[in-house]
C-alpha cells in the first residue's frame, strides 16, 4: 500500500537517505525541513505540510555544548511536531534514536534525545522509537570536531557501528508498518575501536591526521566499556565497516 510519510530532518545524513529509500519503494514523501521552508523550532508550515500524512520519521540532529540547550531545542521541536501531528490525524510516528543514551550523564546531545524519548512516548500519536548504534562515519565526524593543526584528540570508545543506508532501510521499513513502541536495539555486525575507525577512515579517503587517543577531550570516561553496545536480543544490521569503507574508497 502506497503511503504518505514525512521524514523531518531530510536534508541530513540519515533524514535524506530514509526519504530516497521511501520513494524507490514507491512511497509519497514530505520532506520537513528548515531550508524547505518549515521550522521545527517555530512550527512555521508544519500544519500545511502534515497534511494527510499516515507517518512521520523525525530523524533531526541538533549538536549542543550545553544539556539545557539540547533539552530545549529537542523539547520545542518535538512538541511543536507532535502537536501538528494529532491535528493532521498522522497515525504513526517514527523515532531515530541512540543506543545507551539512558547509561550516560553529563552528554548534551544524549539529554536532548533523553526528553524527546519522553515526550514522544507520553504524546498523543502512537510510536515507535528506534535506538541506534553509531554509524561508520562516526569516527570520521568525531575527527573533523576535534582536528587541530593535523593532530586530533580522539576518545577509545567501543562502539558497534552501523551503516547509515542500513539505519534508512531499517527506518522506512518501520515507518511503513504499525507502531511498535520501543523497538529493540539495532547495531551493525561487530564491535570496533573508534581509534582505529578514525585511522582506518583516514586512510580509506587519503586524508593524513594524527590521532591521539585519550578521555581529556570530547567525550569523558563515562562513555568507556560496554555503554554504548547493543543489549540482548539486538537486530543486527548487514554491512559491516570494512564494507562501508571499501564502498568509501571508490
Amino acid at each position: 500500500m502506497t503511503m504518505r510519510i514525512a521524514v523531518a530532518g531530510a536534508t541530513g545524513n540519515i533524514g535524506a537517505r530514509t526519504a530516497t529509500t521511501l520513494e524507490r519503494a514507491g512511497h509519497e514523501v514530505v520532506r520537513i525541513s528548515r531550508s524547505l521552508g518549515v521550522n521545527l523550532i517555530t512550527g512555521d508550515g508544519l500544519d500545511v505540510t502534515l497534511r494527510g500524512v499516515d507517518a512521520v520519521v523525525d530523524a533531526t540532529s541538533y549538536e549542543a555544548a550545553d544539556p539545557d540547550d539540547a533539552v530545549a531545542h529537542f523539547g520545542t521541536a518535538t512538541r511543536n511536531l507532535l502537536a501538528a501531528e494529532e491535528q493532521a490525524g498522522v497515525r504513526h510516528h517514527v523515532l531515530l534514536s541512540i543506543v545507551g543514551i539512558d547509561r550516560i550523564e553529563g552528554n548534551a546531545h544524549y539529554a536532548g534525545k533523553r526528553e524527546q524519548e519522553r515526550l514522544v512516548a507520553q504524546g498523543p500519536v502512537p510510536w515507535t522509537i528506534v535506538p541506534f548504534t553509531q554509524f561508520h562515519d562516526f569516527a570520521a565526524t568525531v575527527t573533523s570536531w576535534t582536528e587541530q593543526d593535523g593532530v586530533a584528540p580522539i576518545p577509545p570508545l567501543l562502539v558497534q557501528p552501523i551503516a547509515p543506508a542500513d539505519v534508512a532501510d531499517i527506518l522506512a521499513e518501520i515507518a511503513t508498518g504499525a507502531p511498535q513502541g520501543r523497538y529493540r536495539d539495532v547495531a551493525g555486525p561487530e564491535p570496533q575501536d573508534l581509534v582505529d575507525m578514525a585511522r582506518r577512515t583516514s586512510d580509506a579517503r587519503g586524508h593524513t591526521v594524527k590521532l591521539i587517543p585519550t578521555w581529556s577531550s570530547l567525550l569523558g570516561p563515562e562513555m568507556a566499556g560496554n555503554v554504548l553496545l547493543p543489549g540482548e536480543g539486538a537486530r543486527i544490521a548487514p554491512t559491516t565497516f570494512d564494507e562501508w569503507l571499501a564502498d568509501a574508497r571508490r
